[in-house]
């Protein structure tokens, strides 16, 4: 049985082959209409359009716009290393309900969870780290890595 895209075992459930010839066609171009992916994979618009939402309520995939947080007046991204003690999870849920948070993962080696912020500015970036992520309970300590640029940032890494 399948739930939210998993199997019993808690994996994911297999993709056929036009299902990821779909999500390829959208990595590649995320404004594709159906038809032409339709085209593409051999179905007509309407099929397509129940795969991809089928899909997308399976939480297999997401189709969003991504932007360039400095064109958005956002000039301050980091990575946050977080050495945790307590149930990693429960922190990751509190570290996920805060707004400059894009990307929370748990994870194995020196740190317990790297998060991903997007600030306006460094003061922001203070105040977050003070006010909202130190203060949580279970967060022994944090390092921070500032971004100086971006050099690389992709989403088609395809479906094998």
């Amino acid at each position: 049985m399948s739930v939210n895209g998993r199997n019993a075992a808690g994996k994911s459930a297999p993709l056929d082959e036009v299902s990821k010839k779909i999500i390829e066609q959208l990595q590649a171009d995320g404004r594709r209409s159906y038809a032409e992916i339709g085209k593409a994979v051999g179905l007509s618009e309407a099929a397509v359009r129940q795969r991809v939402q089928k899909l997308t309520d399976a939480g297999v995939m997401q189709v969003v716009a991504v932007t360039d947080p400095m064109q958005l007046g956002f000039y301050r991204q980091a990575m946050i290393g977080i050495r945790a003690t307590g149930d990693t999870r429960v922190l990751a849920d509190q570290l996920s309900a805060i707004p400059a948070v894009d990307y929370v993962v748990l994870t194995a080696g020196s740190f317990d969870l790297l998060v991903e912020v997007v600030c306006e500015d460094d003061d922001e970036l203070i105040n977050l780290l003070n006010s909202q992520i130190r203060g949580l309970d279970g967060v022994s300590s944090t390092e921070t890595f500032v971004y100086l640029k971006l050099h690389k940032q992709f989403y088609n890494w395809g479906t094998r």
